[in-house]
């Protein structure tokens, strides 16, 4: 290790929200990257507010396209070093293309994170407690408040990318305006992928052994409008996770703590029914289970006309067999 590694400048934290607000001027060579593109753009567009006067002054603001930089990954390190003739702050901007520029953002990033004067910020999805944070803000805006079951489920619902979290959340608010709190039956009206609370009871009933409640929650997703295959694909998952939590409690892992570990937080309403498919099958049966939904699949591709025939008859399979413990 060199000395220069104890120079590095990333910023994490409440140091990335304080930065935001009031930027260096002693470090001008700012560096946004990760895999949150939604908050690389929310995090970009506040820099641009305070370092450029006049975003439409090519002198001010460069914009580089992708395909270019990957053809010549060192210019975007030139460009960054370039003083502006005319003084004032200067800002780069990279419009991605089809081609990999990953290259040259590498370089600059190591750059960043050596140099005194430089400063980078990675942009990673949101954790709960952002979430938690980013809920309270956007609905605080309204002067709404939120049951604490509809923010169980919509914590699980957000997190992949920050402006579709934040578009999600405004029309949670513009929905729920006139009231006073967000409920549950809010958050599966409006946001996207609520279908998944409307899913997870038939999922869950068929791995707890109550083929009375899929049957009637599948009649009703069907009527939703809800594609069988959307159902299967959730079942697939539920069963891939139930197997992984069986090897562990068969390793001698409290089931308690399967339960209540991991993120997005199993919902509370979901935790008895998962509690009782745990106890109905061990590991070997829900490899068995994996290969009977990865069957189902495929004949609901094979036959689309028959699909929700097929996704049903496959959860009510397994509803059946749940009964049998082991």
């Amino acid at each position: 290790m060199t000395n220069d590694s104890l120079l590095v400048v990333a910023l994490r934290g409440k140091e990335i929200d304080a930065f935001l607000a009031r930027p260096d001027p002693g470090r001008p060579i700012i560096l946004l990257y990760g895999p949150d593109a939604g908050l690389v753009r929310e995090r970009a567009e506040a820099l641009l507010a305070s370092a450029v006067d006049d975003p439409n002054d090519p002198f001010s603001l460069v914009k580089l396209d992708g395909d270019e930089l990957s053809a010549e990954p060192s210019r975007l390190v030139d460009e960054a070093m370039t003083v502006p003739l005319f003084g004032g702050r200067r800002a780069i901007r990279v419009r991605a293309g089809s081609r990999s520029f990953a290259s040259g953002v590498d370089t600059l990033r190591k750059a960043c994170e050596r140099a005194k004067t430089a400063v980078a910020i990675g942009c990673y999805p949101d954790g709960e407690r952002e979430l938690a944070k980013l809920i309270d803000d956007e609905l605080r805006l309204s002067s709404l408040r939120i049951a604490p079951d509809a923010r169980a489920a919509l914590t699980a619902l957000l997190g992949g990318d920050r402006q579709a979290s934040r578009n999600e959340l405004k029309k949670l608010a513009l929905y729920a305006h006139g009231e006073r709190e967000v409920t549950l039956d809010d958050v599966v009206a409006v946001v996207a992928d609520a279908s998944e609370l409307k899913i997870d009871p038939i999922v869950d009933g068929a791995f707890a052994g109550k083929p009375d409640l899929v049957e009637a929650e599948f009649a009703k997703a069907m009527t939703s409008g809800i594609y069988p295959g959307v159902i299967i694909s959730a079942a697939q998952r539920q069963a891939a996770w139930l197997h992984k939590s069986a090897l562990a409690v068969a390793e001698g892992a409290p089931l308690s703590t399967l339960l209540d570990s991991g993120f997005p937080r199993l919902h509370f309403s979901r935790k008895g029914n998962v509690e009782t498919a745990l106890r109905n099958f061990n590991a070997e049966r829900l490899v068995a289970i994996i290969d009977q939904l990865a069957t189902a699949a495929l004949e609901m591709r094979k036959q689309p006309a028959l699909a929700a025939v097929i996704a049903q008859r496959a959860l009510l399979s397994i509803a059946a067999n749940a009964k049998r413990r082991g």
